[in-house]
């Protein structure tokens, strides 16, 4: 007898998870439900593949090996789903995507109107935060991150570039002066966000300068960064993205603009370690990576022709 697909998931989403009930739920099962589907997995296998206790849930020697054989049989039938619906109209189910707040904002939601057109059988569950996310146990089948993407399992695709700049507000200029060179913020309110109060500048020769910047406010929103400088307050780091209109209406000025952010970072989509891409998952990406480039170019691009610009020779 084949083994139940919907065993096989819950399982999989109980290894993840490290409870039944939490997963059962995910999957609109009760926890009795949930309990008795796994138990006649086992006797399927043959196997025991969990170990219950009262307060958790992990999995045996023989659960470990066969948690990668379930994963691969889902991705398969994914795959073929995916073959036999080769058409857009036909893509269907719930689509979780995960992305940082603003960003979002910004570049993800003015474009689900026209991504649901296309789709409208689609269902896109979006979550915003400026967390990183546990993308596999809480059952997200894709993540927007931007900056160093921290080792793992998880596949990543490069979305676009994220060039960072100084800023600060033109009446903070007048009152303060602009600083000339890294060593002069030392002498200015500066706005790192979070504690991380080292900023690394790259400069045009691309020898990188470690500067110690402090100030009278920490914050570890990006917005409430970006409000801060353009009330006056200091000099802070933004991504063009989020800046660059404001320096094109002159609402900002830029700081220092023949250093860059170090390490230079980029925008990243990335997903769960599998075989192969669900092809929710692969329109929705290829849909939005399109439209995040273009809104890019849209906020900054003129801006990159003069700042950061190499000098000839």
């Amino acid at each position: 007898m084949p083994l139940d697909l919907k065993n096989l998931e819950l399982f999989v989403r109980v290894a993840a998870l490290k409870g039944i009930g939490r997963a059962g739920e995910e999957l609109g099962l009760s926890a009795t439900n949930s309990s008795l589907r796994l138990q006649a997995l086992e006797e399927e296998l043959g196997a025991k593949l969990l170990n219950r206790t009262t307060r958790s849930v992990s999995l045996t020697a023989d659960g470990d090996v066969f948690l990668e054989h379930a994963k691969r049989v889902l991705d398969e039938v994914e795959e073929a789903k995916s073959i036999l619906s080769s058409s857009e109209a036909s893509l269907t189910g719930t689509l979780r995507v995960t992305a940082p707040a603003t960003f979002a904002r910004t570049h993800i939601v003015p474009f689900l109107p026209e991504f649901s057109r296309r789709f409208p059988e689609l269902v896109v569950d979006l979550h915003l935060s400026d967390g990183i996310i546990d993308i596999v146990e809480q059952g997200f089948d894709l993540a927007f991150r931007i900056g160093e993407l921290a080792p793992s399992t998880l596949l990543a695709r490069k979305i676009d570039d994220n060039p960072e700049c100084l800023v600060a507000s033109p009446a903070y200029i007048e009152r303060f002066g602009m600083p000339e060179t890294p060593a002069d913020l030392s002498q200015h309110n500066c706005l790192p966000l979070g504690r991380n109060t080292t900023w690394r500048l790259k400069g045009r020769d691309d020898k990188i300068q470690a500067i110690h910047a402090t100030g009278s406010i920490y914050a570890n929103l990006g917005d409430a960064i970006s409000d801060l400088v353009l009330a006056g307050v200091g000099v802070g780091h933004a991504s063009l993205w989020r800046a660059g209109n404001d320096l094109r209406a002159g609402a900002l000025v830029p700081v220092l603009p023949d250093y860059r952010l170090a390490p230079e970072t980029k925008i990243w989509a990335v997903r769960s370690p599998g075989r192969n891409m669900p092809k929710r998952v692969q329109f929705f990406l290829e849909f939005m990576q399109g439209q995040i480039r273009e809104t890019n170019e849209q906020c900054y691009g003129d801006l990159l022709k003069t700042l950061f610009a190499r000098k000839a020779g």
